[in-house]
């Protein structure tokens, strides 16, 4: 070669075509790194900045954009009236509080991924597994948790005493109605772990419902609203929980334990586990739920791992 020549150039790509190359290698070299960072420049344990805006739709009871990371969810509530009278099987007065929005089914969440929040979701194509499973579980932990109170939900009416009624028995209530809860949650912008964000999304919607003032009105046998939202009422609220999910990375000699996971991390992790952690009025933290998804890497150290760190961010 002659003098002052230009030499080959080496052959080299950038690290956006490693990882789509051969992405697995590509996370465990982030992962072995004496610093330990991933490739989104976040370390194991440290999950996304979460921001919530409140109150953002104008025309439900309650509402909320919950955005972590580059995954947005915006979550919707909207209350019905459902007549007493309606139910085929009225629950009746005597039920307990824990059963009755599960019987009655008061609690109504419908989960839709929107066309375009991923690659995966295109214009035409019917909806998938993922919104359906996530709307399951999001309706489980709202029953698990017991997070409304159920007197919110009741309208009731005071029956004028008869002449049939002893000297010494009280005014009895009825229950003339009941309020049902729609949830419609969207999925606006997917980058990984979509349940929390859509979980964080419905309890911060919950946070800002009002129910208006309602009552039985006898003469007409229909309830009625009060239209002044002074007379409206916050919906109470027993706990708050919150949900960590943990995506696990298995290589033949090592698992690394992912706090938040992103769509890249996702495909590649073997397993996931779901830690949801509440807490009620005192302040008093407890575990609610350990969900574990996939293989059987996770055992008691790691699943214990999940959980101190769970309540270490619930803390």
């Amino acid at each position: 070669m002659a003098n002052g020549a230009n030499a080959s150039p080496g052959l080299s790509f950038s690290r956006e075509t490693f990882a789509k190359l051969t992405p697995a290698p590509f996370l465990h070299a982030h992962l072995k790194q004496n610093n330990s960072v991933r490739p989104n420049g976040r370390s194991p344990e440290e999950f996304r900045q979460t921001s919530i805006n409140s109150g953002s739709l104008t025309h439900s009871n309650g509402s909320a954009v919950v955005r972590c990371g580059d995954t947005a969810v915006v979550c919707g509530v909207r209350a019905e009236i459902l007549l007493a009278s309606d139910i085929p099987h009225s629950p009746g007065d005597d039920i307990e509080d824990d059963d009755l929005i599960e019987e009655v089914g008061l609690l109504v969440p419908n989960l839709e991924m929107s066309t375009g929040c991923s690659p995966a979701h295109l214009p035409g194509n019917p909806p998938g597994t993922l919104a359906q499973s996530l709307s399951y579980r999001i309706s489980s932990l709202l029953h698990l948790s017991n997070i409304v109170n159920p007197d919110d939900l009741r309208i009731q009416y005071t029956e004028p005493k008869t002449d049939e009624d002893l000297p010494d028995e009280g005014p009895k209530q009825v229950t003339k109605a009941y309020w049902t809860l729609y949830i419609d949650i969207l999925c606006i912008a997917l980058d990984g772990n979509a349940f929390d964000t859509a979980w964080a999304a419905t309890i911060a919607a919950f946070q800002n419902t009002t129910l208006p003032k309602a009552w039985w009105d006898p003469d007409r046998e229909m309830v009625v609203c009060s239209p002044r939202s002074a007379e409206a009422n916050s919906l109470r609220l027993n706990c708050l929980p919150a949900a960590s999910t943990f995506g696990v990375f298995s290589t033949i000699s090592d698992s690394f334990v992912l706090a938040d996971p992103d769509a890249f991390e996702e495909d590649l992790a073997d397993e996931t586990v779901t830690v949801v952690v509440a807490s009620s009025k005192n302040r008093r933290s407890s575990l609610l739920s350990v969900q574990k998804g996939g293989g059987a890497v996770v055992g008691k150290y790691l699943a214990a791992k999940c959980i101190l760190l769970a309540e270490d961010r619930r803390s």
